[in-house]
């Protein structure tokens, strides 16, 4: 289905997705404005809040399964599989975020309808910064997205350990969007453009490979997006705000904005700046190395769960930093595999710890999961498939997305990426596997220990699905690993003409 984005109809088609949850948004505002003294008001809001998503979902699932293709060159919005596999991920990890909302809420006293409103707002933020095919339009979906998390990470008013979090996330953030939007200045003063395919065709006829702005501006570019997939040394963020984020908001940060953030990465490196590969493989390279290495060693040190998954997550920032080295299709297929099974198993993690813990769960240590198996054997489970998905354990969907990583790098002649890779997860074996050993080896601190910790039938029901699909897709991986596949295929060179036969320049 050919779209031609240069018509208003064309653009409102291709964009679908966005202008549906977008408008929906807006209705849920207005319903949050209109309504909210009454005390179904919150509950309301979320289920409005998951049908809003449901319909985004369907519009982008339909636009794929149409082939929706630009017409030209796509000059403001990505219309491609690699676009409606991110969006689809971001769509669940937003539903998953109101999905175990919607009973925590209620529990801490939080009521603030809004919340789902800011949801809604962010994840639109997020499918434009996974779409954008200009600078600016990476841009607005970024900012879009990172305003509405600012908000959601200090969403407890009463509590200041959120108020801190969230201020220290807006300070920091702002510096970030600085470097981001001077890094955009800058390659377009040397290209011209800002849109990804038109800087791509300029930098082999204007011979830019190796001028000084336009290197000044992708560095400055990757500094903004280091910071916002927390690679170190711009990851000082993560735990404090992660620790005091409400569970689910944390769980919600820590998978759909890293999701939304390594796509717009990927897309610009691979249809902007893919003629100068050798400059930017090296920078990734390091920043994955690095990741891989400091956020492993740093959670190794972490007694509360909250804040040794928070480190963990900065540890797998690396893992999807390596897939992006090579630079090819089969690295952003393995990126868009593990980024999918990342988003189940660590949702379902703080999902866990949300049941566990209570006031933030900034409190629960490892040692206070002891004796879990015993009184709630469920959630032990849950938890211990959670863990060993995190680890890369046989049999889970985390250890088939690190195979297909380690084979995307080793493919791309990165033999010692893909050996850092593998020793850094054999390290995190020890912090996920003292969480299965407390759960199962360990006896309670007392009989009470784990009174009062009972997942909810959403909150349960929700579990099993993401259990579930963790082990199912671990031993049968075919159709994930067709569906990623597909959605890399949008950088096969055919598929981007700009690049293959840059456009002459008139002298």
């Amino acid at each position: 289905m050919p779209i031609d984005l240069d018509r208003v109809g064309g653009l409102l088609l291709g964009a679908l997705p966005e202008v549906v949850l977008t408008g929906w948004a807006m209705l849920l505002l207005l319903d949050a404005a209109w309504r909210h003294r009454e005390p179904a008001a919150q509950r309301r809001a979320g289920i409005l809040a998951l049908a809003g998503i449901a319909l985004a979902a369907a519009a982008t699932i339909w636009l794929w399964a149409a082939g929706a293709r630009t017409v030209g060159l796509a000059t403001s919005l990505a219309v491609d599989p690699f676009r409606f596999a991110v969006d689809l991920i971001v769509l669940l990890a937003a539903a998953l975020a109101v999905l175990l909302s919607m009973d925590y809420l209620e529990r801490e006293a939080i009521r603030i309808p809004e919340y789902y409103v800011l949801i809604l707002f962010a994840a639109v933020g997020m499918m434009l910064l996974a779409g954008g095919e200009d600078l600016f339009v990476i841009f607005l979906g970024l900012e879009l997205m990172s305003v509405s998390v600012y908000v959601l990470s200090g969403i407890d008013r009463r509590s200041p350990v959120g108020g801190e979090a969230a201020l220290k996330y807006f300070l920091l953030g702002a510096f970030a969007s600085a470097f981001l939007l001077y890094g955009i200045a800058l390659v377009y003063g040397a290209t011209g453009t800002t849109k990804l395919g038109m800087i791509a065709a300029q930098i082999g006829p204007l011979h830019l490979a190796t001028h000084p702005m336009l290197l000044a501006g992708l560095g400055l570019l990757l500094i903004g997006f280091a910071f916002k997939v927390a690679a170190v040394p711009f990851h000082m963020w993560t735990p404090d705000v992660y620790d005091g984020a409400p569970t689910p908001v944390t769980g919600f940060m820590s998978t759909a904005v890293k999701a939304a953030a390594f796509a717009a990465l990927l897309r610009v490196l691979l249809e902007g700046f893919v003629g100068v590969h050798a400059v930017w493989e090296q920078v990734i390279w390091w920043l994955a190395a690095v990741t891989m290495v400091v956020g492993n060693l740093i959670a190794l040190a972490q007694r509360s769960v909250k804040r040794m998954l928070a480190y963990s997550s900065i540890a797998h920032a690396g893992y999807l930093l390596t897939a992006l080295v090579p630079g090819s299709t089969a690295g952003a297929a393995a990126f868009l595999f593990y980024l999918l099974f990342y988003t189940l198993m660590t949702v379902g993690a703080f999902a866990i710890l949300a049941v566990k813990g209570r006031a933030g769960e900034r409190d629960v240590l490892i040692d206070d999961l002891a004796g879990l198996a015993e009184s709630n054997p469920w959630l032990a489970f849950a938890m211990t498939v959670c863990m060993l998905s995190l680890l890369g354990f046989p049999g889970t969907a985390g250890f088939i997305g690190k195979w297909y990583i380690l084979v995307s790098a080793t493919g791309g002649g990165y033999g010692v990426l893909a050996v850092i890779l593998v020793l850094t997860s054999v390290v995190s074996a020890g912090y996920y596997l003292p969480v299965v050993m407390a759960m199962y080896m360990k006896p309670r601190s007392h009989d009470l220990a784990h009174a009062g910790v009972l997942a909810s039938r959403l909150a349960g029901a929700t579990l099993v699905v993401m259990v579930a699909a963790l082990l199912v897709f671990g031993l049968w991986p075919n159709a994930a690993l067709a569906a990623a596949r597909a959605g890399s295929h949008a950088f096969l060179p055919a598929g981007i003409p700009t690049i293959a036969a840059p456009v002459p320049v008139a002298n």
